[in-house]
């Protein structure tokens, strides 16, 4: 399944290896404890409070102001030649985000924190996503402030797009082979 849930594992096994480091993005500065908080999103499947980290693999999918609506995707395994053709054209980023051209002037100016996280007591959540959960309060083991958004994201083979609105894509990504996020799309487009 192309950004189907996998269930919580705590074995090691190919598919759900632990990874090196675990990451938290945020807009505060200084978070001494990451407390368990609802997962609203996930209410029918987390029924606990958790934190959420992130791999370092697809950390650039938080690497943009906290409410900012985007699609971000990657092709895998299973994604069709006709999908990559579709969605990457002549791109040679291994991954794309898709922004409303309105957030353009907030990313630029947004300063974001990348928390690393201790792994102790994370599990897998979501594979393709990259979310591991805590149902423990974590306390970070470091904390770097990321000043230029798009500059990070450059560093991390993504290239970033802009567009009016961001619907349609997000309907043709969903119904596609490739692995994707579809992050904050409740939210309200941001005025250009």
């Amino acid at each position: 399944m192309a950004n189907g849930l996998e269930p919580v594992c705590h074995i090691y096994c190919i598919y759900c290896m632990r990874p090196n480091k675990l990451y938290h993005i945020s807009d505060q500065p200084r978070i001494g404890t990451f407390e368990p908080r609802p997962a609203h999103f996930y209410s029918g499947i987390i029924r606990r409070n958790v934190v959420f980290a992130i791999t370092d693999t697809l950390l650039h999918n938080y690497l943009l102001p906290r409410d900012c609506p985007r699609i971000t995707y990657y092709a895998g395994r299973g994604t069709s030649s006709d999908d990559k053709t579709r969605f990457f054209g002549f791109s040679a980023a291994k991954y794309i985000i898709t922004v409303e051209s309105g957030w353009l002037h907030e990313i630029q100016r947004a300063i974001l924190y990348s928390y690393e996280f201790p792994m102790e007591t994370f599990s897998l959540f979501d594979r393709n996503a990259g979310y591991y959960i805590s149902y423990k309060p974590v306390t970070p083991l470091s904390v770097r402030p990321i000043y230029n958004v798009m500059e990070e994201l450059l560093k991390r083979n993504v290239e970033l797009r802009f567009t009016p609105e961001l619907n349609s894509l997000a309907g043709a990504v969903a119904s596609s082979t490739l692995h994707f996020s579809l992050i904050r799309m409740q939210n309200p487009a941001a005025p250009i």
